[in-house]
């Protein structure tokens, strides 16, 4: 914002100007304080959403509202549950930049030939990382009904790669942990390292992200997809990434900003709700934006606004669900209350600008 200056008149300075210069001081909070009020009541009103358990939003970067609820802190380790798939698709992104693989058409049996059963399906020959990272690999999947029996499996990899086929690759989304659990066993074959290693190293930038507790499977590889241990702040702190075109908060590049866009590009929609989903993000007009989301099971959530340069990650009990009852839709809901918050507050100064400006004319 311009200032207005104060102008002299016939040798005397007039008075409009230090007026109209201390309307325009008193104004620009005034729309700061609007804003936080607001977010205030839905932060408090949101207190009645029984799973939830923490909510951080920011805008450009800078927090300007965060809660725990019944004793949970943003700063607290939780599981992300299949949140963690986008930071799994993240670190392929990181690996093709690097030349560690080669795009996302390179073809999954060449680096897991090793894991591939007897008298294999001709067309597990077919499947990309690409189909891996928009869940088209045709494979049935293993979650849902089928978790309990793959994880219990003696070799998660084979087993995932063994599942028949349910659709042709490049086919109709079929959302499969497996799916996201062998690109973390090709990272893990590509680079000689563990995915925890490499997710630690390439976000070593990002100061507030974090990985704790993290599942693996018999034969030692990070679980790619599920049981993610990380705190709200260290959740967020990942988004801003995204939000930022993939750079760090010091503005060093972690993630290409060409890899952001391939992640946020419609690829396919998930039978259950609709939105469209890239490359583990899902894709959703919420609050009359267009909204790029992470979500895990019982309502781990991560979204980000473009638009509105706005991260906003909420966090909820891991063991209850929250397609079924109604969770999910709730916490979309309480974005978009968030939304228009931030909407109003960024129209505000820019009303006010007007009409100082007009005023001066």
């Amino acid at each position: 914002m311009i200032l207005p200056q104060p102008r002299k008149k016939h040798g005397r300075m007039t008075m409009r100007a230090p007026l109209l210069l201390a309307l325009c001081l008193l104004l620009v909070p005034a729309a700061a304080r609007a804003q936080e009020a607001a977010l205030t009541q839905i932060l408090d009103r949101a207190d009645a959403l029984e799973p939830l358990e923490t909510v951080l939003v920011a805008v450009d970067g800078t927090v300007i509202a965060e809660r725990g609820y019944d004793g949970h802190s943003p700063d607290e380790p939780t599981n992300i549950k299949s949140a963690s798939k986008s930071v799994v698709a993240a670190l392929v992104g990181i690996a093709i930049d690097r030349g560690v693989l080669e795009g996302v058409d390179q073809r999954v049996a060449e680096l897991l030939a090793d894991e591939l059963p007897e008298d294999a399906d001709p067309r597990l020959h077919e499947i990309t990382i690409g189909h891996l990272l928009s869940m088209q690999a045709g494979l049935t999947p293993t979650s849902g009904p089928n978790y309990g029996r793959w994880v219990t499996s003696a070799n998660w990899v084979r087993s995932a790669l063994a599942q028949p086929f349910a659709d042709e690759p490049g086919g109709r989304m079929l959302y499969s942990t497996g799916s996201s659990h062998l690109l973390s066993a090709i990272l893990t074959a590509a680079t000689g390292k563990s995915t925890l290693a490499l997710a630690r190293d390439w976000f070593a930038p990002v100061e507030d992200f974090a990985i704790g507790g993290w599942e693996r499977d018999p034969q030692g590889i990070y679980l790619g997809g599920n049981q993610m241990a990380m705190s709200p702040r260290a959740l967020l702190a990942f988004g801003e990434v995204f939000r930022n075109g993939g750079l760090a908060p010091d503005g060093e590049r972690v993630v290409s900003a060409e890899w952001v866009e391939r992640s946020w590009t419609e690829r396919t929609n998930s039978r259950f709700t609709g939105d469209g989903y890239g490359y583990g993000w899902f894709l959703r007009r919420i609050g009359g934006e267009e909204v790029r989301y992470a979500w895990g099971y019982g309502g781990q959530m991560l979204y980000i606004v473009p638009a509105l340069e706005l991260t906003v990650a909420m966090t909820s009990d891991e063991n209850a669900p929250s397609a079924g009852n109604g969770h999910r839709d709730a916490l979309h809901a309480l974005l978009a209350e968030i939304i228009a918050a931030v909407r109003e507050g960024e129209a505000a100064p820019n009303a006010e600008t007007s009409q100082t400006s007009s005023r001066n004319r």
